[in-house]
């Protein structure tokens, strides 16, 4: 077994306040021995490779109430509350319309089941020069609300790193949003990356581009923020220099390439050379600048994007502290669920090892493929909510719906399944409880969907047989049943 795919146990300390003040009181409390968690799609991993140490207790501010919200306010400020997830940016068309960097950007981390519970502040708290949302911010000018029990403040984002995985929170702070003027029709951007495959990358260099140009097409203001490139995420004045007073034309275009490429010094790791950045940053920037120019920008954007979000997501009324020996009350695949152990693991552990062994029944359809959330043979449902059960810690389970590919099928198989066995999709079966997952949630949210929006939605699976056509298939077919279609 890979190193990283031993258990290793999460803290046994888990509390659940149900107000942001009851979260505040918590990190004043334990300070640098306790960690928010959201999605946890960063923190988990963490936790488990040894990266993040010392941590004692994880606030878990998931289900606080009213802090999912994206909103534009009477003065054009847009504001994204502390639980948003990439899924909602991708959902929101506020978003696409105002913000587009924001919506590419939020389009390319990992994958749906990944989108639906990673948070765009949790990206930026984790502080990687390589995470997407934080150059498309930089680019937007974007601020952020930072509260604790000694007050609130508002810092600017491009402020908020003073090195590499740093932050200037204090350990009792808390960031509470999000907030960025929408674009307006003198002001166009655009965001791109550079990865070594469709999904689930890791950017090798990504950029996002803000311009302003008055009426006669001059530029009049420019933010060009690279990812990737260096220990933080970095703006590039010099490039920004060399488009001011001049339009956006193939001169002003290739000085600023050229000029943003010159002024970095890359860094050299495994995903690509300093050398090649800085060649793969000249290119982008100069191809991200036409697109703007002419206008095409929007060229990639789907028509439907395809995400695994809830509609509603689910809120508790009163806080909840776990430690080690409390029970842990859920509801799984429609059975009520009550184990005194196991909360110490990941909620993909305690559905196999624990609930199922307590409730009578086995539930080992759930896999662990990677241990770090790439292939998705984890997926359930939590709360309708897509979530990588590797990530995700066991605590969150209490108060839970909870439906694993044993609950897909009621009194006999769903029509996916049905689908998957007509077409030979099931292959080993390793891998197939985790595409039978994200395929019905694909159905619930597209009950039509393209071939591409299929691939779409599976992108964040893997299927060691490499048998992606029947499988595709038959999701096809299930959705083409589903609708009422002749296949």
């Amino acid at each position: 077994m890979h190193e990283v795919q031993r258990r290793a146990d999460l803290t046994d300390r888990y509390e659940s306040p149900s107000v942001v003040e009851e979260a505040l009181a918590l990190l004043a409390r334990y300070r640098d021995r306790a960690r928010l968690i959201a999605g946890g799609t960063d923190l988990v991993l963490e936790i488990r490779r040894g990266i993040r140490s010392g941590v004692e207790v994880l606030v878990d501010i998931s289900r606080l109430a009213g802090l999912d919200g994206i909103r534009q306010d009477a003065a054009g400020v847009i504001h994204l509350g502390p639980l948003v997830t990439h899924a909602d940016v991708v959902s929101s068309d506020l978003i696409w319309n105002q913000a587009l960097p924001l919506a590419q950007a939020s389009l390319e981390v990992g994958a749906p089941p990944l989108q639906a519970r990673s948070t765009v502040v949790g990206n930026l708290v984790t502080a990687s020069p390589a995470n997407d949302t934080i150059s498309a911010l930089t680019a937007l000018d974007a601020r952020l609300d930072i509260r604790s029990e000694r007050g609130g403040r508002q810092e600017a984002l491009a402020d908020f790193y003073p090195g590499i995985r740093r932050t200037t929170l204090a350990p009792d702070e808390m960031v509470t949003g999000v907030s960025f003027r929408g674009l307006d029709a003198r002001q166009s951007g655009v965001f791109v990356k550079l990865g070594l495959r469709m999904a689930q990358a890791i950017s090798v260099v990504h950029m996002a581009l803000v311009v302003e140009r008055d009426a006669s097409g001059v530029t009049t203001m420019a933010r060009i923020a690279l990812g990737s490139v260096a220990p933080v995420i970095v703006r590039s004045p010099e490039a920004e220099r060399e488009l001011l007073g001049r339009p956006l034309d193939e001169a002003a275009i290739a000085a600023a390439a050229q000029a943003a490429a010159r002024a970095i010094n890359p860094i050299d790791d495994l995903r690509g050379t300093a050398d090649y950045r800085r060649w793969a940053t000249e290119v982008m920037v100069r191809r991200a600048l036409t697109a703007l120019a002419d206008g095409s920008e929007r060229m990639s954007m789907p028509s439907r994007p395809v995400h695994f979000g809830a509609s509603r997501r689910a809120a508790l009324a009163q806080a909840h502290s776990h430690r080690g020996g409390d029970p842990i009350e859920a509801v799984v695949n429609g059975t009520p669920v009550v184990t005194r152990s196991g909360g110490e693991l990941t909620l993909l552990d305690w559905l196999r090892d624990v609930a199922g062994p307590a409730a009578g029944r086995s539930l080992t359809g759930t896999k662990e493929g990677c241990a770090e959330g790439e292939c998705g043979a984890c997926l359930v449902f939590l709360d309708s909510e897509a979530a990588l059960s590797c990530l995700t810690p066991a605590p969150r389970a209490h108060g839970a719906e909870i439906v694993t590919v044993e609950g897909l099928g009621v009194g006999g198989m769903s029509p996916v399944q049905a689908a998957f066995c007509r077409t030979g999709a099931v292959q080993c079966g390793y891998c197939t409880p985790g595409f039978l997952m994200s395929a019905t949630k694909l159905l619930e949210r597209l009950p039509d969907p393209t071939t591409d929006e299929i691939v779409t939605a599976l992108s964040g699976n893997l299927c060691r047989c490499t048998g992606y056509y029947s499988i595709i298939e038959a999701v096809s077919e299930a959705g083409a049943s589903a609708s009422g279609g002749s296949g």
